[in-house]
Parts: structure tokens; sequence; C-alpha cells
């Protein structure tokens, strides 16, 4: 097969287009792969300090997944108060520090 002939069937992902089994198959794998990575663990957290609601995933001690519920910049005032608009920022030290005493209650669990 010549270099042109390649590069016109190559693909980023199969289609299986000749499988409805396995399309099947890979759709349903998807929904659980959707659920297992963006919804499952989310428990809510409220910052003590301003009340603000975000979703949070502990994965470990050092990696915690926070789902904002709203624009941070109109909920929350540190991000709120932030002179530079847009730029990256480690968050919130009042919401880290909530998240932290949620997992010290129990009312987040770290996995082992």
């Amino acid at each position: 097969m010549d270099p042109s002939t390649r590069a016109r069937r190559w693909a980023k992902a199969p289609d299986f287009a000749g499988q409805p089994a396995r399309v099947e198959a890979v759709r349903a794998q998807t929904a659980i792969d959707k659920i297992n990575y963006l919804d499952s663990g989310l428990h809510e957290v409220r910052c003590r300090e301003c009340g603000t609601c975000v979703l949070v995933r502990k994965n470990s001690f050092d990696h915690t997944s926070v789902q904002w519920c709203e624009n941070p910049a109109s909920v929350c005032p540190n991000f709120r108060d932030d002179a530079t608009p847009g730029a990256l920022r480690d968050g919130c030290p009042q919401l880290r520090a909530s998240i932290e005493q949620a997992v010290l209650d129990g009312r987040i669990t770290v996995p082992d």
C-alpha cells in the first residue's frame, strides 16, 4: 500500500462500522467511564467562610478534584477580588480548609 492510501485509511479511533455489537459495547463502557470519572464519589462541600458550594472527590490524600457549581468569580470573594481576571490561581485557601475539614470530619473519604 502506498503512503497516500495509508494516510487516508488511518483514523484516530476505529469506528467499528461493521460490528454493531462492538459499537454498543464501546458506547456502554464510555457511559460507565463518564460516571466513574465525572460523577461518582462527588460530595457537596460548602466553604465555611462564604458558603460557596462545590463538588469534591478525593482521589488520594494529595489529589482532590473540585467541580464548581457556579462561576467562582461570581460566588467566591477570593476569586472575585482577584486583580488579574483569567489568571491561573491556586484556588481559595478558605475553600481548601473547608475541604480538609470535611475529610477530617469523615464527610469525604479518601481511598486507600
